[in-house]
């Protein structure tokens, strides 16, 4: 029978999602976990791929077994063996034509920005970093250049494995959160040497819905939303960026800290869930 799984981690002490020879990575210490509740191994396939560093909220995996246990059992029992910031968060029986790469119709991702003077400490490898004010509108009107259909060579990474750069991005958010409740005294101790007014501190959370994502892709276009939310470049230099279709025209790649992987989209004949509670504790 084929069993799939809905999966979440803290990327912050792995190599990433893939399996690789060190076992440090979060499909290692998965299948090592499933192999020892199963008490035979198991390998799995999942819906994309994580870098090291980057989170998930609900990875989607699936796998084949001839062993009979309730949805809940394989929950409970693979979650017994796994790190404390690794966790499975359901299992469902799926057909044997179920395939958790193949059957998805799209894939989402979220950054969190954190916007302050002083770095994070608590949310230190869970947010990206900026200490200077965003134009919010601004990122906005960049990201509706990258709408559609397109060639996102600019934003590929060189070691990239996509078969096409050809990717379809369906939708982008951009939204804020205030940090500090939009206190007086708290702005005002966020004021730097040299400051004229104070800058507000807040979350900043852009969300990616796509058809599918190359390597590096989210944190290429961060770089270049922060540029532009910066005032580096006026949002019209995205579509600049986009249409000469190499790596060398965009930002720098941004940090891996503040990306998750939302989970892939699937059509609602699958009867998979689409969330998980980690969904309402990002900003």
């Amino acid at each position: 029978m084929r069993i799939a799984l809905g999966v979440s981690y803290n990327g912050q002490a792995y190599n990433g999602w893939q399996s690789q020879p060190s076992g440090n990575t979060v499909q290692d210490h998965l299948e090592a976990a499933l192999g020892r509740f199963a008490a035979q191994e198991v390998s799995t396939i999942c819906a994309g791929r994580t870098d090291a560093g980057v989170h998930g909220l609900m990875q989607v995996v699936h796998f084949d077994t001839a062993l009979q246990r309730a949805p809940f059992s394989w929950v409970r029992g693979t979650n017994t063996f796994l790190p404390s910031d690794i966790a499975v968060q359901w299992a469902q029986p799926v057909p044997d034509e179920f395939h958790s790469r193949a059957c998805a119709t799209g894939r989402r991702y979220a950054y969190v920005l954190l916007q302050s003077p002083v770095r994070p400490s608590v949310e230190a490898g869970r947010v990206g970093w900026v200490f200077h004010a965003l134009d919010g509108q601004a990122m906005q009107e960049a990201a509706r250049h990258l709408i559609g259909e397109h060639d996102f060579s600019s934003f590929r990474a060189s070691g990239c494995q996509a078969k096409t750069p050809v990717k379809t991005l369906y939708d982008i958010r951009v939204s804020r959160r205030m940090a500090d409740g939009g206190s007086r005294q708290a702005a005002a101790s966020s004021m730097r040497p040299g400051d004229t007014e104070p800058m507000e501190c807040c979350y900043w959370r852009f969300e990616f819905d796509g058809s599918a994502f190359l390597h590096h892709m989210v944190r290429n276009i961060m770089g270049c939303l922060i540029a532009i939310g910066q005032g580096l470049h006026p949002p019209e230099w995205m579509q600049q960026v986009l249409a000469v279709r190499s790596r060398d025209a965009a930002a720098p790649t941004f940090a891996p800290d503040g990306l998750y992987f939302l989970g892939p989209m699937y059509d609602e004949k699958w009867g998979l869930p689409t969330r998980t509670a980690a969904f309402d504790w990002l900003p």
